[in-house]
């Protein structure tokens, strides 16, 4: 297999349009965090009783102004049943009120990758490990294998199905130190549904900070074993900012 390479090759106008695709990207994830109903608006998931479904209508009757209840569903990892639970958003709540922006690493041309996609046939469940659930796994729909050479390193990427999109939950020397902890996502988009082996880009430009890292009401999932990168993936997002010393979590 070839050394995963920058793709695609910019002259200096594609990089410059690169470059602003990229800004716009982040401008787009700013208002995203900060909507009444971004991440850091989550202040509270409360989860039910196996088998129990939410009165929706009842946990909105005499909420304030600024506050939205929404529903969520997972399914609990030992009985496989489903969980349905309750959502509050504040579109005053404290990390929205001290939130200062994301910090960045400047944009690399060289972080745009290309690899490899081959879907694999009937249902395949990969099991995650979840930042709440005290080591326990929750088993994920991967559709197929991301290959790549990275560094003279090879590696087979486990990208799960999120709502039609392929999202790879990666981690790197960075996480803890200029980067968030429990690693990084990113969403990986195919050229197309055909069957059979096709190329996809991976933009490590465009990865971010899950949304356990502004509310810790979100049970994010951790990278597996085979999505833990040897080498120091330097761009993307780094760690939300803050001001005056407030914390998210």
């Amino acid at each position: 297999m070839a050394e995963a390479a920058p793709f695609p090759p910019q002259d200096d106008d594609g990089a410059v349009a690169a470059e602003r695709s990229w800004q716009k990207w982040r401008e787009g994830r700013r208002r995203a965090l900060t909507a009444p109903t971004g991440n850091l608006a989550l202040v509270e998931t409360s989860w039910l009783p196996l088998g129990e479904r939410p009165d929706v209508e009842a946990a909105r009757a005499g909420q304030p102004a600024g506050v939205t209840v929404t529903t969520v569903e997972r399914t609990e990892p030992v009985s496989g049943q489903a969980e349905y639970g309750l959502r509050r958003w504040d579109a005053h709540a404290p990390a929205l009120q001290n939130f200062d922006g994301v910090d960045v690493f400047p944009y690399r041309q060289d972080w745009v990758l290309e690899a490899d996609y081959a879907p694999v046939e009937g249902a395949r469940k990969v099991p995650f490990e979840h930042i709440r659930d005290n080591g326990g796994t929750r088993e994920l729909a991967v559709p197929g294998d991301i290959t790549l050479v990275l560094d003279g390193a090879e590696y087979t990427l486990s990208a799960f199905d999120d709502d039609g999109t392929l999202l790879l939950v990666f981690g790197d020397p960075t996480n803890g130190d200029s980067t968030y902890g429990a690693g990084r996502f990113l969403f990986v988009h195919r050229a197309d549904e055909a069957a059979g082996p096709q190329k996809v880009v991976l933009d490590f430009n465009r990865s971010f900070v899950p949304p356990c890292g502004f509310s810790d009401q979100y049970n994010c999932p951790m990278p597996p074993r085979q999505n833990r990168f040897h080498l120091p993936v330097e761009a993307g997002e780094k760690l939300p900012v803050f001001r005056d010393g407030y914390q998210a979590h």
